[in-house]
């Protein structure tokens, strides 16, 4: 019986999620899109992948509420709202009000929020996120294309999505253990609070809020605070042995490609050090709009297909908000996913078998257009992004999905160089 059903806005967030969780040893099982029929060989924990992050909120709040019919049947009686560590979102939602329609499809009457992950350095301090040392609001996530974040307090972020009240449970609180912050959210439920942001800055905070929070039926957060659950839930009876690593997987031989549609600052850097080793083809929307992605499709087919490459939409923000005022913002970014999407299939049926892929809208797209339906998970290459194996096309195939800040500048050779 399946412990913990997990739903995720994205597709890199959801591999960063079962990455996670299969550190324990825990049976992870990641399914990309609603699963078709009734559940079958599932998993401790099961993961489902949706593209919902930026869908308009209706059909966001659709999906993962379907997403959550297909998860009860699995047995599962605690579920998990996944978001990015950088708390993606606009003032209308999806956060908010995809939480919303979860705890009422599930009757809870609270749940928190903590998309801390200090191991790729997230933080939460009396309610305000950090990327690093920077505030949410002055870090280079003010500038993302499609969600601009320039409130770095997850409270006031949080109040606009949401239409019951929202608190805090502070550092000071999760610093005093776990009978502590107890104690914080029943008072919060006392009060009506529904919602409550949890400060954590290491991981040793992380433990204590899934030790607090293991029993309720709705936890929302990033990856991190999901991270300790298998060891607690394990302690619990509720977790069977530790699984042995899947050592036996072994990475399908072939080309290998790199697709880049993130735009973060740290996908510029990985980016420019890959270019120094590989070949390259930019991929600009206002070219797209002209002559579509056949000039990319026969570069791609006039390189060997051993050799190292990497087409990409990754710009600098102005370049990015130059296309944007051009095509339109939605306009745009649909250009440059159905372009990668298109290569990806071009680039598997020439012998590409081992994909990186960095951008959580670039992700989803290729894993739909490469037909992936479930996912193994193999070694993480960076905190949070691991390999992962399946099948496509008729053919095995390795792909790794990249959220746009995770990992280091040398994160595609590391990532290729992990498989070899």
């Amino acid at each position: 019986m399946t412990v913990m059903g997990c739903i995720a806005d994205d597709f890199t967030g959801a591999t960063d999620l079962a990455g996670l969780l299969a550190r324990s040893g825990a049976r992870v099982n990641l399914r990309i899109g609603i699963p078709e029929g009734a559940p079958s060989e599932t998993a401790d924990f099961e993961v489902i992948a949706l593209k919902c992050r930026t869908e308009p909120v209706a059909k966001a709040v659709a999906e993962t509420r379907a997403a959550l019919a297909w998860l009860k049947q699995t047995g599962a009686a605690r579920f998990f709202w996944k978001y990015c560590s950088t708390f993606d979102s606009t003032a209308q939602g999806n956060i908010g009000p995809v939480a919303e329609a979860l705890m009422a499809d599930l009757g809870a009457s609270q749940t928190i929020y903590c998309p801390a992950f200090p191991e790729n350095g997230r933080s939460i301090f009396m309610g305000n996120l950090f990327v690093g040392e920077q505030p949410l609001a002055e870090s280079p996530m003010k500038d993302h294309p499609l969600t601009p974040m320039r409130d770095s307090n997850l409270m006031r972020l949080l109040g606009s999505q949401v239409t019951r009240p929202v608190g805090l449970a502070n550092r000071l609180v999760v610093d005093r253990g776990v009978a502590a912050l107890q104690a914080r959210l029943t008072a919060l439920a006392a009060e009506g609070v529904a919602h409550v942001v949890v400060d954590a800055v290491s991981d040793a905070d992380l433990t204590i809020i899934a030790q607090a929070c293991a029993d309720m039926v709705l936890m929302t957060g990033g990856s991190a605070v999901a991270m300790p659950l298998p060891a607690i839930y394990r302690e619990m009876g509720l977790l069977g042995a530790q699984a042995a690593e899947d050592a036996h997987i072994k990475a399908p031989e072939g080309g290998a490609l790199v697709l880049s549609g993130s735009c973060s600052a740290m996908t510029r850097a990985q980016v420019a050090a890959y270019l120094k080793q590989a070949d390259g083809y930019r991929l600009d929307p206002l070219e797209l709009a002209e002559a579509g992605a056949g000039p990319a499709m026969d570069w791609l087919r006039g390189k060997p297909v051993g050799a190292p490459k990497i087409i990409y939409a990754t710009a600098d923000p102005s370049s990015v908000a130059a296309a944007q005022d051009r095509l339109g913002v939605a306009r745009a970014g649909k250009l440059v996913e159905d372009a990668l999407a298109e290569l990806a299939q071009v680039a598997r049926d020439a012998g590409v078998r081992r994909f990186v892929v960095a951008g959580g809208e670039t992700s989803g797209a290729v894993t739909k257009s490469l037909g992936v339906g479930k996912l193994s998970i193999g070694r993480e290459i960076a905190p949070g992004v691991p390999w992962t194996y399946t099948r496509s096309g008729g053919h095995d195939i390795a792909l790794t999905l990249k959220s746009g800040n995770f990992g280091a500048e040398t994160f595609f050779a590391d990532a290729l160089e992990m498989l070899s």
